[in-house]
């Protein structure tokens, strides 16, 4: 028993804030800054009454489309997240009755940015294990609404979004490979000091980032969990037809395929479009690239991420 991708979907705010439009709502930047450093020209913020499960929804449902079935076929739904509705119930459970079905297991996973790589490996081992046929896998993100507008070094870099994909049963291999890991001794440098407790906010309720020392931690163990991978299906990276990384920073993604030996012409990015939309990135550019014809059936993809926690992960997986 194997797992495939049978379908991918996703989704973007209607809203896009272009760096110019942030510095015209008197952000301390200006767009050479911020594209020299990050790469990232605009970003979707999602309206006022739009939350986490609404976008996930949308991607949701182009992915059920592409993959052909009835909704009501899913049997798992797994959704990663670091910006949920509400603090419970659970956004894939609010998810789950707005496509109108009931009855599969759903649940949320936070690892933050590495948040798809975790659920799709989750979704990967219940197919697996035989107890499940069908998988929605879900990464939605409303970031916007952790944001500190006045700190430059974080609202320039993030965005709203979600991308799904439908993961089925399947004779024929699909994933290969996946390995996750975390280390919380360094959670300090990326996080959202805050919490509510009594009906107040206890903490800072913003994105807090030592920029530096995330690049630093990023660069290193995106390519050894890269390496891993494809160590355990026995391939060499030259095999790799495309690199779907973490979208967070145009340096950070060059930096990791240039460890790998790969071109940036087998590397997917859309940051540029969209910013880092944390567990929604993958997704969203793994949906870009199949909807525009340039990652095919059967080709060798490594999707990777690196998040707060701090957690990394890679799947490696014939298309």
């Amino acid at each position: 028993m194997h797992a495939r991708i049978t379908g991918t979907g996703s989704y973007l705010p209607p809203t896009a804030l272009s760096n110019n439009d942030l510095v015209a709502r008197g952000v301390d930047t200006s767009d050479e800054w911020i594209v020299e450093r990050t790469g990232i020209r605009s970003r979707h913020i999602a309206d006022d009454g739009q939350q986490a499960s609404d976008l996930a929804l949308a991607a949701s449902l182009k992915a059920i489309e592409a993959a052909g079935i009835p909704a009501e076929k899913i049997d798992l739904i797994i959704l990663a997240t670091s910006t949920p509705d509400y603090v419970f119930p659970s956004t894939a459970c609010l998810l789950q009755a707005k496509l109108g079905v009931s009855g599969a297991a759903a649940f949320d996973v936070q690892a933050v940015c590495s948040g798809f790589v975790y659920a799709l490996t989750v979704a990967e081992k219940f197919i697996r294990s035989g107890s499940h046929r069908c998988a929605l896998v879900v990464g939605a993100e409303v970031f916007s609404r952790i944001l500190d507008w006045n700190d430059r070094g974080t609202c320039v870099l993030f965005g709203d979004g979600a991308g799904a994909v439908v993961l089925e049963a399947s004779s024929e291999p699909g994933i290969l490979a996946s390995a996750l890991h975390a280390d919380g001794s360094h959670h300090g440098i990326l996080e959202v000091p805050g919490n509510i407790c009594g009906g107040k906010v206890v903490g800072q309720p913003f994105v807090k980032m030592d920029g530096p020392a995330v690049f630093k931690f990023a660069v290193k163990v995106l390519a050894e969990v890269a390496q891993e991978v494809l160590d355990q299906a026995g391939m060499e990276a030259a095999a790799i037809n495309w690199l779907i990384p973490h979208q967070a920073n145009i340096r950070i993604i060059q930096s990791t395929a240039k460890k790998l030996g790969l071109p940036m012409d087998k590397v997917i990015t859309t940051v540029d479009r969209h910013g880092n939309t944390s567990a929604a990135s993958i997704p969203l550019a793994l949906d870009s690239a199949v909807r525009s014809g340039r990652v095919r059936r059967e080709e060798i993809l490594m999707l990777e991420g690196v998040g707060g926690g701090f957690t990394w992960g890679a799947v490696l997986l014939k298309f």
